[in-house]
């Protein structure tokens, strides 16, 4: 929570740092597509085991994920975007051992103001799938299931084709029973990415 907090101190900030930016040439034609890479901190990505009978419990684990994604800018204000994302999770727990892995694919759609002409604050939902591979000692079992996410960051221009992306995001990846347990599967991560714009 205090990571969070601290992110959206920084987030609402912006327009202030926005007026000493002031350097982006309002000329230069805009790059409406764009490609680029994210990499995902999974802070304490929860797999929620809720048994049928006995007492459930919330396993949590620290991690990372890599996702790639495409994107173009449909106004000045909203942009949208796919991604495929992979990462997982693993932890030992009361004498079992748990192993997950994600691959969701999400379309994102992004509401932004730009400050100063390089520096965007935004806001962003997506949806779309998620394949989750799961494992409790010997039993397993996979599925693919609905996947949402909202998310906030700000992006900056360090020129006229590469951006920096910094945000943070909390996604619900979707269900899956393993035996006659079933289980949630949701994460908040914190994310870094660079994207390379270019016209058509």
């Amino acid at each position: 929570m205090k990571k969070l907090s601290i992110f959206i101190l920084c987030t609402l900030s912006i327009p202030a740092i926005a007026n000493s930016y002031d350097y982006y040439d309002y000329n230069t034609p805009q790059r409406d597509n764009y490609v680029g890479a994210r990499l995902h901190k999974n802070d304490n990505i929860a797999f929620q085991v809720e048994p049928n009978e006995g007492n459930g419990t919330t396993l949590r684990d620290d991690g990372f994920g890599l996702g790639i994604y495409v994107g173009n800018r449909l106004t000045d204000h909203i942009k949208i975007e796919f991604e495929t994302l992979y990462n997982g999770g693993h932890e030992k727990k009361y004498d079992k051992d748990y192993r997950f892995n994600i691959w969701s694919n999400m379309l994102n759609v992004y509401f932004y103001q730009q400050f100063g002409g390089a520096v965007e604050p935004y806001a962003g939902l997506g949806v779309g799938v998620s394949g989750i591979w799961g494992k409790i000692d010997e039993l397993s079992d996979s599925t693919a299931d609905m996947s949402w996410a909202a998310m906030i960051g700000v992006n900056f221009a360090l020129n006229n084709r590469i951006d920096l992306n910094l945000g943070v995001k909390y996604q619900n990846y979707g269900d899956i029973e393993i035996g006659k347990a079933p289980i949630e599967v949701d994460a908040t991560e914190f994310y870094i990415g660079a994207a390379y714009k270019f016209g058509l």
